[in-house]
């Protein structure tokens, strides 16, 4: 998992305004180092091209969120990594628990947390029942991908936006073949494929988005200013207390098999600890 311990910002106004994060696992002193020597040389290329810096995808270099919490497997590497997103949010990374996110369209949200999470799991529904868009038939291959591998199987969560997914039976390494496969058949996020390629880890969100708890983002980490860290102090604190009446999925159920790899038990109580997915307390 790439998540750097180091970060700094660089900034010059000559010969062109330009500004560079940079990282590092060995100190701050080398991480400011790296952005004073990233900055110059962009400014320069500006200036000369006579063109702004080119923006890079999210995924291009580690994630610029701090490391919270973590798990150790039992060969003593990180099994699990807790960190802050860029609005605030807790996320699980993990190196090894395939999980996958489905958004539906809003439209559709509502009916398939019935007709088609019931086919799922034998209760009620035909099979004449129709598939109501393309994301629903990604959900519906899903289950036909755990029923034609035997040993497979998934933990299935309901979110606000959709459905997630968490293999339990075996654990996964982001390059594999089969997480390829697995993400084509049910129509994962291409930025979030490429997140979990680049990165070496798969993630999800632990903590509600909070927008959907009526509030703003928080500043960002690192924090350029006290005050930006005093600000950020104050948001956390009616976040934690907003975020208490949410959960962020809701267990709903298996497909194929119930075994939990022995590897994997510690991460699915964390996961469904934080959370707050054996409530029924509302989704955000």
């Amino acid at each position: 998992m790439r998540f750097a311990r180091y970060w700094a910002l660089a900034e010059t106004d000559s010969p062109a305004a330009a500004q560079c994060w940079r990282w590092s696992d060995q100190s701050q002193e080398d991480a400011r180092r790296q952005a004073e020597e990233a900055v110059q040389k962009l400014a320069r290329r500006i200036a000369e091209s006579g063109h702004p810096a080119e923006r890079y995808g999210y995924a291009d270099r580690p994630l610029r969120e701090p490391v919270l919490q973590s798990l150790e497997g039992a060969d003593g590497s990180d099994l699990v990594l807790v960190t802050r997103n860029s609005y605030g949010a807790l996320i699980l990374n993990t190196a090894s628990a395939l999980f996958v996110d489905i958004d539906l369209p809003a439209t559709t949200r509502a009916a398939s947390g019935g007709g088609l999470l019931k086919r799922w799991f034998g209760r009620s529904a035909t099979p004449s029942e129709p598939l109501l868009d393309p994301a629903a038939q990604a959900r519906e291959r899903a289950a036909a991908w755990a029923a034609a591998r035997p040993g497979w199987g998934w933990r299935v969560y309901r979110t606000a936006a959709g459905l997630r997914l968490l293999a339990t039976h075996a654990p996964f390494h982001p390059h594999d073949e089969a997480v390829a496969q697995v993400f084509e058949a049910t129509g994962a996020d291409p930025l979030y494929r490429r997140l979990c390629r680049l990165q070496e880890s798969f993630r999800a969100r632990l903590t509600p988005k909070p927008w959907r708890c009526r509030m703003e983002n928080p500043p960002r980490w690192p924090f350029r200013t006290e005050r930006a860290e005093q600000a950020f102090g104050q948001w956390q604190s009616r976040y934690e207390a907003v975020s208490a009446r949410h959960a962020v999925c809701r267990f709903e159920g298996t497909l194929g098999s119930e075994t939990i790899h022995a590897e994997l038990i510690p991460v699915v109580r964390m996961h469904d600890d934080l959370t707050r997915a054996q409530t029924d307390l509302p989704l955000a």
